[in-house]
């Protein structure tokens, strides 16, 4: 999580759009790395520690191009690599290939407000 989060902070275009809803401040971005490695911890590993609503954040975000999904898998990708064997690596970047397709295809080719 540090080292991805450590990335999308860093890039142009999603630093601003996560510190816009996260904050700068490093409690909050701790607060945010633990709620998402829970999301993580349920898919992969069955944990019950998760209870948010993933789509229902980014539905409530201020419209953002398509674009910047393919931005946000390229950096989840370079920190899976890093951290994770090929298997592992591989399993978490298909997940989250899918989580992204479902995604884009609710924020843009389906009215919402």
């Amino acid at each position: 999580m540090d080292l991805f989060y450590a990335k999308v902070r860093k890039d142009e275009n999603l630093g601003r759009i996560f510190e816009g809803r996260i904050g700068t401040d490093e409690a909050s971005w701790s607060a945010h790395k633990q709620k998402i490695a829970s999301f993580w911890g349920g898919i992969f590993l069955g944990e019950q520690d998760y209870h948010g609503a993933p789509l229902k954040a980014h539905l409530d975000l201020e419209p953002f191009p398509r674009e910047f999904f393919e931005i946000w898998l390229g950096l989840f990708k370079e920190s899976c690599e890093a951290v994770f064997c090929q298997e592992p690596a591989e399993q978490l970047l298909d997940r989250a290939q899918d989580i992204a397709q479902r995604f884009q295809k609710i924020l843009y080719e389906f009215p919402h407000s």
